[in-house]
């Protein structure tokens, strides 16, 4: 049995709110030791990055059994610590501050704001001055996949055709049409986020986790428990349906 959490994009409230739903599945199923992967987008648009990286970091430093894989997003936030304000995968002139992103709200979290007519040197000076660097570090080490059994934890998704091994990172932490649209089967079940989507969803050789906790929408974890999944509610486990081949 493994549980996984999607997209938290800052939402230090939600997040704890799914541990509560998981701690609670556990106690339930007397599985108190089942992992939990979390798939990645860590930071931006919400209020709270900061309090979600130090939440995740405290819980592994006290031996949670926690998987954290990093997302395009917390790359985005460390090249832009690394003095990088833009990627190739976003459209032009759309930079990682752009509302539509959500940067801003990230730095505003390490109490960072830009002052008027201030200069990217000094701005980016303010900004590595006011985040730790242990959450630098910390997000550097996040692993971009992870295989359990018969089931493969990305952020993004993967190139239909390559194994796991060999994929490009830009690939795990960006992909969207090549691998949204097809059907075929991977080398085992894709848990991912990355593209939202209004509820947990099995596709039948994926399954889709970003419930749009960025957009306002709840943090909904899942379990994956003999071959099934659930969504993990209040009133407890609904069961994801498969789609007939």
């Amino acid at each position: 049995m493994i549980y996984a959490i999607g997209d938290i994009h800052g939402h230090l409230d939600q997040l704890a709110a799914a541990h509560a739903l998981i701690a609670k599945d556990r106690a339930e199923i007397g599985q108190k030791d089942a992992k939990v992967v979390h798939i990645g987008d860590l930071v931006d648009r919400g209020p709270d990055s900061k309090g979600v990286v130090q939440y995740l970091i405290d819980g592994l430093a006290k031996g949670e059994e926690w998987v954290v894989l990093r997302g395009n997003h917390d790359q985005m936030f460390l090249d832009f610590i690394g003095g990088d304000d833009a990627t190739t995968r976003l459209p032009k002139n759309l930079t990682w501050q752009h509302n539509r992103l959500g940067g801003k709200a990230t730095l505003q979290s390490y109490g960072v704001k830009r002052k008027l007519l201030e200069g990217d040197a000094g701005y980016h000076q303010r900004v590595r001055a006011r985040v730790p660097k242990a959450h630098v570090d910390f997000l550097k080490r996040l692993p971009l996949w992870h295989r359990a059994k018969d089931m493969i934890f990305v952020h993004a998704g993967i190139r239909p055709g390559f194994p796991i091994e060999a994929q490009d990172e830009e690939d795990l932490l960006w992909i969207r049409d090549e691998f949204l649209w097809h059907h075929g089967d991977h080398e085992a079940l894709i848990v991912h986020g990355h593209t939202p989507v209004d509820e947990p969803t099995h596709y039948g050789n994926r399954v889709n986790i970003d419930t749009g906790a960025g957009w306002g929408n709840d943090l909904v974890p899942v379990v994956f428990d003999d071959g099934a999944c659930f969504a993990l509610l209040e009133g407890g486990r609904a069961r994801l349906k498969v789609p007939r081949k």
